[in-house]
């Protein structure tokens, strides 16, 4: 079954953060949301079936996990990536950040260094300064083709407090879809510094024609060895708020020490809800993921006509993966007391101000592009608007 993504659904009242939360972060309700990665689209219908199911049933107990749930999680990565993984590797967090912050607890000290790649995935900060760690940024070096990984310059910076890399993988927000020789150059660098690499593969599934995601743990027994993987349905099939990722860990000393941390620290078991979504998104979801994806490039082509019509100055990171696109309007011919906030002031538009993805980002902005077209359209039409009279 398929799904209407130009259907307008009304999400006021709901209790989203995109919508209903708006006036908390840009003090004003009357803007585009475009800004929260989350989709504006229905999850697939037998998820929807599957979560009605256990609603009423009326009884909403501890749950535990079936071997179904595993299965399912195991064809879905073999079938969509080639990755044959383990139901032993298979640890459970109500999400990829809580995990992120878990992860530096674990495998890190207070005072140590976690390399992140800027412009990057904000939350990413927090997970490393609010427990104690330090940031070490390596900024993508831009060129006109897109962004790439700086080793040279990440290798000159690391000392031996360096103990962990946050790799984004596709990269949020560049939009960035690794190649296989990038992601084999990094863990050979990291294999040589003894620095555990943590993948953030979330937006995997979201890939655009011509590219390919590739599991950095896939790559070699090696690699495996030395990472954790933090995989979940969530951006995949619009699941975020049911609060379930499978974070994938080969290494069994690794695992043991995670699993042994979090139950320290009293992290729930997976909500039934969550576990009956994910299955049933990896089990039927993939007809409803490709009209999705497909549709998705439709918005990515009308954006870059609109933008090469009416917005000439504006460079577009060129979108390999996710629904997220970096927005550069530094050529736009904006005043630069107006980059800061024009969008959001101007235009009435919500997007993700650049300047908090780290290095690199003053100037930018993360636009969501989950969206039905008009949505869409309405949010460039205010845009360029809104830069035409403020020239």
């Amino acid at each position: 079954m398929g799904c209407d993504f130009d259907s307008i659904i009304d999400r006021r009242g709901s209790g989203c953060i995109k919508w209903d939360f708006m006036g908390k972060y840009f003090q004003a309700d009357d803007l585009v949301p475009m800004w929260v990665a989350d989709m504006d689209f229905k999850a697939p219908p037998e998820v929807v079936a599957a979560v009605s199911r256990v609603a009423e049933h009326g009884i909403y107990g501890y749950a535990g996990v079936p071997m179904s749930y595993y299965d399912a999680v195991i064809n879905w990565m073999n079938k969509r990536h080639g990755w044959k993984i383990e139901k032993d590797w298979m640890a459970f967090s109500p999400g990829v950040v809580p995990a992120l912050h878990m992860l530096v607890r674990t495998f890190s000290e207070p005072g140590d260094q976690v390399i992140v790649q800027t412009p990057v995935y904000y939350p990413f900060f927090d997970a490393i300064k609010l427990n104690g760690r330090e940031i070490l940024e390596n900024p993508l070096r831009r060129e006109s083709s897109g962004y790439y990984m700086d080793l040279a310059g990440l290798e000159a910076k690391i000392t031996p407090r360096t103990k962990m890399i946050i790799l984004c993988n596709p990269h949020n927000p560049i939009s960035r879809v690794w190649q296989e020789e990038e992601l084999r150059q990094l863990g050979r660098l990291c294999l040589s510094k003894n620095i555990l690499v943590v993948a953030d593969e979330i937006h995997g599934d979201i890939i655009y024609s011509g590219y390919k995601h590739v599991p950095f743990a896939m790559l070699s027994e090696e690699f495996a060895a030395n990472s954790v993987t933090c995989t979940a349905a969530s951006k995949t099939f619009n699941l975020p708020g049911l609060q379930t990722s499978n974070i994938i860990i080969p290494n069994p000393e690794l695992r043991t020490k995670f699993k042994d941390n979090l139950h320290s620290c009293g992290f729930p078991s997976p909500s039934m809800f969550g576990l009956a979504a994910t299955g049933a998104a990896y089990r039927y979801g993939e007809p409803w993921l490709s009209g999705l994806l497909e549709y998705l490039e439709g918005n990515i082509a009308y954006l870059k006509a609109f933008a090469a019509q009416n917005l000439p100055g504006l460079w577009v990171s060129p979108p390999q993966g996710t629904y997220l696109l970096w927005l550069d309007f530094r050529g736009c011919g904006l005043p630069p007391e107006k980059l800061g906030n024009f969008v959001r002031e101007d235009a009435k538009v919500a997007l993700e101000p650049g300047f908090i993805f780290g290095s690199g980002g003053d100037g930018f902005e993360r636009m969501n592009i989950a969206c039905p077209r008009s949505q869409l359209a309405e949010a460039m039409e205010r845009i360029a608007k809104a830069v035409s009279s403020l020239r």
